[in-house]
């Protein structure tokens, strides 16, 4: 979900406290034990509707809409499937200073749609036989609480219980009086580990920035590389992304849109373009564009880069938030899997249909919660309420309050 400082990173939506208890109520919308797969409903071919001017109007009016509502400077869009044709547009500012055009060509900042090129290359060291999905985390990294029960399929799923660094105030007041600030893994999770655990492994879902710090050191232990030189080596360039990076520093490719961000030491609403994005690391830091996500969402959904075995296990998902469950580093929301991401300045949804091949990417340049929801996932839901009313993107509205 989402990257967010002062807010927890999940999806777009979820909080530093949130937690779901696993197994409580079944058949209700957190019912089910740990294990639970949430299938994804039967869908015909005709389900998605060609995109006539017909719908692209509606569409238009539609992100219109959601613009004016939560006061958002630019927004690129991007639906298709198979024989419906494509809808591709970019709408508003990428610059509020001088007035630029957002184009569709620009480069984004993605947040923690990064988790989900982590993810797939942790799962690639499972393909490999170099970790396990059940190793604990101990092995890899020493001094984590709970190390030798935390598992590394339950730190993908989002089920440690480890406190969320990005959550902490020490962290808040550091990142904030200095977004240019360069933090290393090793300090992020400090400011995790002087908390106490959550919850008992397993025991619930709760979104963490911490886990995938994990997992990125999992990966480094692992290869012998920077999980940035990997990524990009062994994720990026096989998957045939020609303008996805996993930045080294505060580098941000041209074209790219001006972020806005009211998470901020004052409040005020800033331009969060170039501040550093080391503080997210395995969790956010990620850059990429409309193209390269448009193929991304049916690479991670389908599994190209792994076994039909490991994206099986992929996919399971367990209760997470109504609607919505969570696999490994991935979402089902409805039948649309993928994720979303939210940094300061940036949030995107990157998300797929497999029953109607459809693909949906929202890319906008500014995180600013609207009547306490992620303005990513209104755009979301006002686009499928006209394309799959059936399916709709949501994730609910939770306190953003630490």
């Amino acid at each position: 979900m989402a990257t967010r400082v002062k807010r927890a990173v999940v999806g777009a939506a979820v909080l530093g406290m949130v937690v779901v208890p696993l197994g409580a109520g079944a058949g209700g919308a957190w019912g089910g034990p740990a294990s639970a797969v949430v299938a994804a409903p039967v869908r015909g071919e005709d389900d998605f509707p060609r995109l006539t001017p017909a719908v692209a109007r509606q569409l238009d009016e539609a992100v219109h809409e959601v613009m004016a509502e939560a006061n958002v400077p630019g927004v690129m869009v991007h639906l298709s499937a198979p024989g419906k044709g494509e809808y591709v547009r970019a709408f508003g500012v990428a610059d509020k200073a001088t007035g630029a055009p957002i184009k569709t060509d620009m480069h984004m900042r993605i947040g923690s749609v990064t988790k989900t090129f982590t993810v797939t290359a942790l799962l690639q060291l499972v393909d490999q036989g170099k970790v396990g999905l059940d190793d604990p985390i101990g092995k890899y990294v020493d001094g984590v609480p709970n190390g030798d029960r935390i598992t590394l399929r339950q730190l993908a799923e989002m089920r440690s219980g480890l406190f969320n660094y990005s959550a902490d105030p020490g962290f808040d007041k550091a990142f904030f009086t200095d977004p240019d600030r360069v933090f290393t893994p090793q300090e992020l999770l400090a400011y995790s580990f002087k908390h106490p655990v959550l919850f008992e492994p397993g025991a619930e879902f709760f979104y963490c920035n911490t886990n995938l710090i994990l997992l990125g050191l999992v990966v480094e232990k692992e290869t012998g590389q920077k999980l940035a030189d990997y990524i990009n080596e062994k994720v990026v360039a096989p998957a045939k992304l020609k303008n996805t990076i996993f930045p080294k520093g505060a580098e941000f490719p041209q074209p790219h849109a001006h972020g806005y961000t009211n998470q901020t030491l004052s409040g005020k609403v800033e331009d969060a373009t170039d501040w550093d994005p080391s503080w997210a690391w395995a969790a956010g830091a990620m850059i990429s564009d409309l193209d390269d996500m448009k193929s991304w969402a049916k690479t991670l959904a389908t599994g190209t880069l792994l076994t039909p075995e490991t994206q099986a296990e992929r996919l399971k998902v367990i209760d997470a938030l109504p609607g919505a469950g969570y696999g490994l580093g991935i979402f089902n929301i409805d039948g649309w899997i993928g994720h979303n991401g939210s940094l300061p300045g940036y949030e995107a949804v990157v998300t797929y249909m497999p029953e109607t091949q459809a693909t949906m990417i929202i890319e906008l340049n500014t995180d600013i919660i609207s009547e306490g929801q992620e303005p990513s996932t209104l755009f979301g839901e006002a686009i499928t309420k006209i394309v799959t009313p059936e399916h709709i993107y949501t994730l609910p509205a939770q306190n953003t309050a630490k």
